[in-house]
Order: structure tokens, then sequence, then C-alpha cells
């Protein structure tokens, strides 16, 4: 069995390993082929299996199932992403679609938590929005004007209440929104696949090297097999450019994370013994840093155009280097090797932070682009692409098609470099909050 994902990811590692893993090793006819088995792929895979319970479905992906982005991500469910205050109706109207979806994609994970007695360390405590640099005051004000306008319960904080809060002095202005959810995402995805129904066969360290349509028919080709298959499901989010799907509407970004150790009793102590938290940037490229269920610290803060299936560890450990110093910024008392694991996942972009939801064929469907909010929204969007390629209809499709279509983006070399041009501008401007 090759497994291609570096072994750091906490989330991962928290968990026990699975048994029973099998790889595609011969050719295979189905109805259904689903490639990527992250949240939207074993979304769409559960309701296809409830949909057409006596159909061959597939369900393949290049690592392990749930293992790639889904597995190494902040574990946050957001209900909103910050603006920086909005000048006209047009504006506040694209924004509240946009709230509609993060809403519908929390429902769908919450009812499937519900539905199958999920223990995915589920915590409704909401976010923070946070900058140690008081200038960061009007952005945040902007952006409780959209949120009262909406409807959002939230609220500012500042130094000594966010102190209390998140038991460091390191910011000094936040806003909190009350509907967002902590969670752990590696728990939440081995249940999804645990749940898959018996109709579905799932194939791993399996990657797709081709794919073709002739006469009506899908032609899928594999390391070692293939599949023939009469409709297709792309859900492989981070790499739908390297499918040669939708490539002039998304582009890939690698994300790094590092998480420590539990803190001791005396640390914890120390620290005001604060609830569970998660703090995002203010600016796009400070620091996402939040506080687990166990007492862990995870941060996040760098983001390049380097997309590697699996980092090195040489490379990991220089982007490790950043994360022990924006720790040590915010919790200094606490020892320099409290870090415990680092490590990398990749996750999809587009212009206008807008998602993919399309059927591109009569046979051929497409969902991803989720720009960092794929535990709620990709989730829903599996679901959903599944019901729209069994050509049918629901409100919920209705409200994903409402959205902004993504935009087009300029072809390479062009792309990466003004990406590349773009992330070097908002890393000077987030640079004290890295």
């Amino acid at each position: 069995m090759e497994v291609t994902n570096d072994n750091g990811c906490s989330w991962i590692n928290n968990l026990s390993p699975r048994s029973n893993i099998l790889t595609l090793s011969s050719d295979l006819d189905s109805e259904w082929l689903i490639v990527g088995a992250g949240y939207t792929g074993l979304s769409a895979a559960r309701k296809l299996g409830e949909l057409y319970p006596n159909q061959k479905i597939i369900l393949v992906d290049a690592q392990l199932a749930g293992e790639g982005a889904s597995s190494r991500n902040s574990g946050y469910l957001v209900d909103t992403t910050l603006n920086d205050g909005f000048t006209s109706s047009k504006e506040l109207e694209n924004y509240k679609k946009k709230s509609d979806i993060y809403k519908l994609g929390i429902e769908v994970v919450k009812r499937f938590i519900k539905e199958y007695q999920v223990n995915c360390d589920w915590n409704e405590c909401g976010k923070y929005f946070a900058s140690s640099k008081f200038e960061d005051k009007k952005i945040l004000e902007n952006f409780s004007e959209t949120l009262s306008k909406l409807g959002f319960e939230h609220n500012l904080l500042f130094n000594q209440d966010l102190t209390k809060k998140l038991g460091t002095n390191f910011y000094n202005i936040a806003l909190h929104t009350k509907g967002g959810v902590l969670l752990h995402p590696g728990k939440l995805v081995r249940a999804m696949i645990d749940m898959l129904p018996e109709n579905i066969s799932l194939y791993e360290n399996s990657s797709l090297l081709s794919w073709k349509k002739m006469n009506g028919t899908i032609n899928c080709n594999f390391k070692n097999g293939s599949i023939k298959t009469k409709k297709i499901i792309f859900a492989t989010n981070g790499f739908l450019k390297s499918l040669n799907i939708k490539t002039n509407y998304n582009f890939p970004i690698t994300l790094t994370a590092s998480m420590t150790r539990p803190l001791t009793d005396e640390e914890f102590k120390f620290m005001g013994e604060p609830k569970e938290w998660g703090v995002l940037p203010v600016k796009p490229m400070g620091a996402t840093i939040r506080m687990t269920k166990d007492r862990r610290i995870l941060i996040r803060n760098t983001a390049e155009v380097h997309n590697p299936l699996k980092m090195s560890q040489s490379k990991l450990n220089k982007r490790f280097i950043k994360q022990k110093i924006g720790i040590k910024k915010r919790f200094p008392q606490l020892p320099e090797d409290i870090i415990q694991s680092t490590w990398s996942g990749i996750v999809s972009r587009t212009r206008n932070s807008s998602q993919i939801f399309e059927k591109l064929d009569d046979n051929i469907f497409v969902a991803g682009c989720y720009n960092g909010s794929g535990i709620g929204v990709g989730t829903l969007f599996g679901e959903q692409i599944a019901i729209k390629a069994s050509n049918e209809h629901t409100k919920e499709i209705e409200t994903i098609e409402a959205r902004s279509k993504p935009t087009w983006l300029p072809p390479q070399p062009f792309l990466d470099l003004g990406v590349k041009a773009r992330l070097i501008f908002e890393r000077l401007r987030a640079r004290s909050e890295i």
C-alpha cells in the first residue's frame, strides 16, 4: 500500500489507522464514478448510494480518502468571511448569497452528525477576526455594519477582554461572530468514510492519469487499471487544474500548519484557562490560530504557489520555523519545543472567491474551489451535485446557482506571477500578524 501523504498531520495522527484499504488493480465498469474522496466526493457518494442502492458506484482518490485538505485544515465550519466593508447594495446582496451557502453548509454537516451520532469535537463557539493593530478597527467596524444589516449576531472586543478570552495579550481588537463552529476535521471525515453506503466501492492511492469521453461513455485510466463509467463527478478541488477542468477559473494554493502538544495543567492555568477558541486574521496573510478541545494550539501562517502532493521534510522544517515564531509571539511563556507536528495541504481558490458547481456535459459534473471554506460548503456541494447529476432539483441548488460565478483567470505563466505578487503584497501588509 502506497501512502503519499506526509505523516505529520496531528488531526490524522489522532485517529486509529484504517484497515481494508483497496487500490484499483483491474479494469472496471460502473454507472457512476466520483473522483476525489474528500468532503465533496464522500458526500456525493453517500447521496448517490441512497438514491441508487442497486447501481454500481465507484469512489476513487489519489491518496488516502479524507487525508488531503479535508483533514489538513484548521477545523473551522464558517458562517461568515471577512470583508473590507461594502459600498453598494449589489455587493451586499452578493455577500448575503455567499453567507446563505455557508449557512446551508453548516446545516448539512449538522444533519449528518446528528443522524450518525458523530463525535467530531463539535463546538458552536463562533470565531474571532482579530488583529494586534488598532488601525484595523475601521475594517472591523465596516464589517460589523455589514453583519448588522444581514442580522448576524456579533460583537467587538478590545484588549483585556480579548486576553481573558484567548489567553494571550497579542491581540488588541477583534470581532466575534457567533454562528461558526469549531470541530476536529479528521474525526468528521473519518465518520463520512465509515458511513458510506454498502454499494459504494472505494479505491485509494489510485491516481487518475487521463480521462476521455467516447460514444457517451467516460473512459478513465489509472496506474494499475481503468474505469468505464456512464456518469462522472469530479470532486478533486485543488487538483482540478491537473485534470484540465476549469483551468482558467481556479488555482491551487499550498498552506502549512503546525500544532503543539496538549498544554500541561500548569501551562493552561498560567494562560487563564480559556475555553476553546478560533482566531482568523483581519489581514489575509495573517495567522489563523486556534485552541482545540484537548488544549492544543494550531497555527497556520503560510500560503504559497508551491503545490507538491507531498512536501519534503526539509521544506516543512523551513515553514515550521515561521510557525514557531508565530506561537512564541503570542505565547512567550510556552517552551521552545512545544510544537509536535507540521504539515501541508492544498486548497483551491478562484479570483472572486466563488465556487465551482457545474454540469460540464450531459454526464460530466464538477464541484469544488471552496476558497478555504470546504468543510461545510464542500459537504453541501457534494450532496447537491449528486442530486443535480440525477436530473433533480432542490431549493439548495437554487441557492447555490444564485451565487456569483467564478471569473476568468489569465493563463500561465502570468497567473502564477500574479498570484505570487499578490501573496507578497498581502504578506507585507500582514507582517505584524504572522
